[in-house]
């Protein structure tokens, strides 16, 4: 992996990627704070060395580097997601060359359904927490040891210092932040009801199908992680409705720009 990871850095460097501080990884419907960026060098992901390629219609497979409030960062417009038949070292990849170009900081984004049921559709949750129900570790592979302590301590996850900002800012602009417990399921299919119900008993506030993975490997390699969650639907285990993938594209759309004064604001007091 290490000869896959400097091949990439080096087409990357080549594109113009020099010393990014802060990455950035959009979530499903979440690409706009791309628009915020004085964008220096793009490159689709296809184009790029080892690098997989986004399958989802609504992820847009690029990689942008820029400058957001003076800040050098990197973004990834479009994730990778196990369901779409990556495996957790190709899910987990991007967050590998972040690290090996500099980067020091992971600001991450997804979209995820209510289990905590006090929560409303286009409203955010900062993740304070996170339960790995993927069935594997982005860890659990020969030779991990060579690029950062195999058993990466996860007793706070997501720094504590950002949160605290985000909550501070969310307050100064009148923005709805709850705080809770994120899941990550596998994926493709939504949760029957038996599942939101064992979701709630083990403590899940929101419940998704990424994040997790990208924050393990960011925490092996000593970036200090924050992350929102888009709320998108509300998971009621006893009113549950077929699942409406428009309402939920649409929400995001609704609760973005909330999510994008959250992070830039952010990334001007880093």
């Amino acid at each position: 992996m290490i000869k896959l990871i400097n091949e990439t850095v080096n087409y990357l460097k080549e594109k113009g990627f020099e010393s990014p501080e802060i990455g950035i990884i959009l979530g499903t419907g979440l690409g706009q704070l791309i628009h915020e960026i004085e964008i220096i060098s793009e490159v689709s992901y296809n184009h790029i060395p080892n690098f997989p390629t986004a399958t989802i219609e609504f992820h847009k497979g690029k990689l942008i580097y820029g400058k957001i409030e003076g800040k050098k960062v990197m973004v990834m417009q479009g994730r990778f997601h196990l369901y779409e038949g990556y495996s957790l070292q190709d899910v987990t990849y991007p967050v590998r060359i972040m690290g090996a170009l500099g980067v020091t900081t992971l600001l991450v984004s997804n979209a995820s359904g209510a289990i905590n049921l006090k929560f409303k559709k286009s409203e955010l949750m900062l993740i304070e927490d996170h339960i790995n129900l993927q069935g594997g570790s982005p860890l659990a592979f020969k030779g991990v040891e060579l690029l950062g302590e195999r058993f990466a301590d996860m007793s706070a996850p997501y720094d504590t210092h950002m949160n605290t900002l985000l909550k501070s800012i969310a307050r100064t602009k009148n923005i709805t932040l709850h705080s809770g417990v994120y899941s990550s399921v596998y994926g493709p299919q939504l949760e029957t009801r038996a599942e939101y119900r064992m979701l709630k008993l083990i403590g899940t506030d929101a419940v998704g199908m990424s994040t997790v993975p990208e924050v393990i490997v960011a925490n092996h390699l000593g970036i200090k992680v924050a992350a929102i969650s888009v709320i998108t639907d509300e998971c009621d285990a006893d009113n549950l409705r077929p699942v409406d993938i428009q309402d939920i594209m649409n929400m995001a759309a609704i609760a973005e720009p909330k999510m994008i004064i959250l992070f830039k604001a952010l990334i001007g007091q880093l």
